[in-house]
């Protein structure tokens, strides 16, 4: 098994999530930027979804698709090599995000350049490959307006369908003013802060690059096995412009975005803009396969990125991670997320899914406090259109940062309740001492402030007083004897 410090997986996960959780808890304008948009994208996807009669079936379908293809995707995986080779593009395998790094960086300075335009790309954020490109002296220049206004903040993504969710429109105003000029064309004078405009600022900023570049790096949403077409989906036209107009184009691929057929495209064609948008349909679908004389990139590359989803793979509970089709529907229904952003995650993979993904990419000793990030609540559930049971893998996870011994105070928690729920007697004597000191620091009904660590606990909850006879105490009573 390969060792999860060499993967290069961009983890940022200092401090822990508690602690990242707690500052961003402060920020006021943050968290109601994140409760207005969350809301506003939740809403429109319960509206698109109620449309379909079919959509619980559609879900039961991607979930059965993506099992299908996990069961096999050595096989899937060495036929879309086969079909993308064939139709005229070239396949590279990457073990970790060095290698893929090194490939990228080595396939653009290969064409002389220096500069590339990207499109929005979870898969070269998660191997940091912007920072790398900078190493060897390229520009990398983002092109999706959400990851423009991240990168001219010189900022991080906080959600994986809008990275840009915790700022407002007049701070996104004041940066493009600030910043544009660094970066290429300056913002015009006097810009407002209303979408329109700044939509318009965006795009003159970036039109002399689409029009220049001569090489792009994208990502993808899926690839078909069987004919070696690569999709890429998005809502601004800046992909199409990046996919179409440069002369070589790179796309990195994790392994898992395989699906076999056409057919089974088309599920997840009607799943991913219900859940992440809240659109019947993405407004850009951009397909291709391998290179076509005349029409699109003279060169196509394809660089399949593993980076600890092999070994993912082997767990049987934690699997499940790798069939996020990455539509953020979980992100936008977490009422922890809601109320922390995800810089608190510490990593490009935030929310729900990042809290069972990051953990399993850089080693679950890594990232101990994301498992316990949710309070299992189950919505990420309801609302994932491949059924990922994400409260079953979150407590699978927990259950190994505890046998790892690397879970800070959750851990000897853990272990520690699961000692005294495992003994009748240890139970019995815990009630009742509960019970005495709960009586004791009760006040007008209520418990004011715990004692010791537990007053994180009760420094932001009401906690109740334990009644003063347990249910077994009771039931032997009463009930006991009727047996």
């Amino acid at each position: 098994m390969s060792d999860h410090r060499d993967r290069g997986v961009v983890w940022l996960g200092a401090p822990s999530f508690p602690d990242a959780a707690r500052g961003a808890l402060k920020d006021t304008q943050l968290r109601a930027n994140l409760k207005r948009a969350t809301a506003t994208i939740r809403d429109k996807r319960l509206a698109v979804a109620s449309e379909l009669d079919d959509w619980e079936q559609l879900r039961d379908a991607g979930a059965a698709i993506k099992r299908r293809t996990s069961r096999h995707l050595d096989r899937y995986l060495v036929q879309l090599e086969a079909s993308v080779t064939a139709a005229g593009g070239i396949v590279h395998w990457a073990a970790d995000a060095a290698e893929a790094n090194r490939i990228v960086t080595e396939l653009v300075l290969a064409t002389g350049e220096r500069e590339v335009v990207k499109v929005k790309s979870m898969a070269t954020q998660e191997i940091g490959l912007n920072e790398h490109l900078t190493e060897a002296g390229i520009n990398a220049y983002e092109t999706d307006l959400a990851e423009l206004i991240v990168q001219l903040g010189d900022d991080r993504p906080s959600h994986i369908l809008v990275p840009a969710i915790h700022r407002n429109r007049t701070e996104i105003r004041d940066l493009f003013a600030a910043e544009m000029r660094h970066w290429g064309r300056p913002a015009p004078e006097g810009l407002t802060d209303e979408p329109a405009d700044l939509a318009e600022a965006a795009r003159r900023h970036l039109r002399s690059r689409f029009l220049t570049a001569k090489v792009a790096v994208s990502g993808a949403n899926f690839a078909v096995a069987d004919t070696g077409t690569v999709v890429v989906v998005e809502s601004e036209g800046n992909g199409r412009m990046c996919l179409t107009l440069p002369e070589t184009l790179i796309t990195v691929m994790g392994l898992e975005k395989v699906v076999p057929t056409w057919s089974d495209l088309e599920v997840f064609l009607q799943l991913l803009p219900r859940s992440s948008t809240g659109e019947r349909m993405n407004p850009y679908t951009s397909t291709w396969t391998g290179t076509t004389d005349g029409d699109g990139p003279r060169t196509f590359h394809l660089v399949l990125l593993d980076n600890g989803r092999t070994d993912t793979l082997a767990d049987r509970v934690g699997r499940q991670a790798l069939a996020c089709i990455r539509c953020s529907a979980c992100l936008n229904v977490c009422p922890v997320f809601e109320r922390t952003g995800g810089h608190a995650y510490g990593s490009v993979y935030p929310g729900p899914i990042g809290a069972v993904l990051t953990p399993q990419l850089v080693g679950v000793e890594n990232a101990a406090s994301l498992p316990f990030a949710s309070t299992l609540c189950g919505a990420c559930y309801d609302a994932c259109p491949v059924k990922i049971d994400i409260p079953e893998v979150l407590v699978h996870l927990r259950a190994e940062v505890v046998e790892s011994g690397t879970g800070g105070a959750e851990a000897p928690a853990m272990r520690a309740a699961a000692a005294v729920l495992g003994s009748p007697r240890l139970l019995g004597a815990a009630q009742k001492a509960a019970a005495l000191g709960g009586r004791a620091l009760a006040r007008h009904g209520r418990i004011g402030r715990l004692p010791g660590p537990l007053r994180g606990w009760s420094d932001t909850r009401d906690t109740p007083v334990p009644p003063a006879e347990s249910f077994r105490t009771w039931w032997r009573k009463n009930r006991e004897g009727e047996r």
